[in-house]
């Protein structure tokens, strides 16, 4: 069992009070209250906002702090565990989150059980603020920002020392896994789904599942550390009541391999193919401007097929995660979603025939 509290309700004053005096934040002052109300709407794992009192001074202490637990769902927790996934996001706050200078909420607490399945995160609340939703779309400028953060976590980790340490290598058994569940995952998704995708959408679906080792064995130009699910239910913004423009949350999925992953995957099941059609070429300026300007420089040229391969991770994603996640009404609209605009990006630009050309000359 572990040593730490797993869900909202077993999280006391006394927690919360040490956690925050070790790491520097609560000066003199003592929480004698705590009340706690859901927020997001992951499926992998369960947040929530605790309201502080305290009993003296505490001008320069948080009132109020957010917290990150294992989901309710089995059937999620099992996946979670299965996968690492939330030794991933652990150990992302504890070993990752200070090397980039992209804007993710700071840890006071970041623990994490042997059996993986059991965590928890208490970080600074970042509201108030908008949180985003795939099924609502954004605006330009809102992607504009996610695209310069997406270069500020890029940039700073580009072949850097971390990317080798273990908890970010691919696992084995879990990628066999991956690969053997894969065609049962493409077989419920259509089943589920035929009569809301496109027959011309399903069948990207179908051929990508049809090249899996192709897709398993891909790859990559250049590695960097990617958020693996940078999308907008993943970012927050406007945060601090508009004091800083955003902010990417949920880092379960963190992973290494080309930042095109991280930007093909936003522009198409991110924001969705209405918004992009008309800005993708400048999206991906900016994207080239910001790494260049990070020190990396880079050319729409030069990006163009690793791009068009990164919106196949949408395709990958909404299959997969549709099938082994907890089923609910918001999670078949969001994975719907993500793979209508994730399959009308490779089906536009040849995602599959950029990936075959990659393996080609690998």
């Amino acid at each position: 069992m572990a040593d730490f509290p797993t869900r909202p309700d077993e999280v006391d004053a006394a927690w919360i009070e040490t956690q925050l005096a070790d790491a520097g934040v609560l000066g003199g002052a003592r929480i004698v209250s705590v009340e706690w109300q859901s927020i997001g709407t992951g499926q992998v794992g369960d947040t929530a906002r605790f309201k502080l009192q305290y009993s003296d001074d505490a001008q320069h202490a948080p009132r109020t702090v957010a917290a990150k637990f294992p989901s309710g769902d089995a059937t999620s927790r099992q996946t979670a565990a299965a996968f690492s996934l939330y030794r991933k996001e652990v150990l992302f706050y504890q070993q990752a989150a200070a090397l980039i200078t992209m804007r993710v909420p700071r840890a006071f607490a970041a623990m994490i059980d042997g059996n993986g399945c059991d965590f928890v995160l208490l970080f600074e609340d970042l509201g108030p603020c908008l949180a985003g939703n795939q099924l609502s779309g954004c605006a330009l400028l809102q992607a504009e920002h996610a695209v310069r953060q997406a270069a500020a976590l890029h940039a700073p980790t580009l072949e850097h020392p971390l990317l080798d340490a273990d908890w970010l290598q691919p696992d084995p058994q879990a990628i066999a896994s991956l690969r053997s569940l894969y065609p049962q995952a493409q077989a419920i998704f259509r089943e589920r789904y035929a009569d809301s995708l496109g027959a011309e959408l399903m069948a990207v679906c179908e051929a990508l599942n049809d090249n899996l080792e192709l897709w398993f064995d891909r790859k990559h130009s250049r590695r960097s550390l990617l958020h693996g699910d940078f999308r907008l239910d993943n970012m927050l913004f406007d945060i601090g009541g508009g004091a800083e423009p955003i902010a990417l949350v949920d880092w379960q999925t963190c992973a290494v391999g080309c930042g095109l992953t991280d930007i093909g995957y936003f522009l198409g099941c991110g924001i969705g193919s209405a918004l992009r059609r008309p800005n993708e070429a400048a999206l991906l300026e900016l994207y080239c401007a910001e790494m260049t300007r990070l020190g990396v420089p880079l050319t729409r040229d030069e990006i163009w097929d690793d791009y068009c391969i990164g919106a196949l991770h949408g395709v990958s994603t909404a299959v997969f995660s549709a099938a082994f996640v907890v089923r609910t009404e918001r999670g078949d609209a969001n994975f719907l979603s993500m793979a209508r605009g994730a399959c009308e990006l490779a089906l536009e630009h040849n995602s599959l025939g950029a990936l075959k050309r990659r393996m080609e000359h690998a």
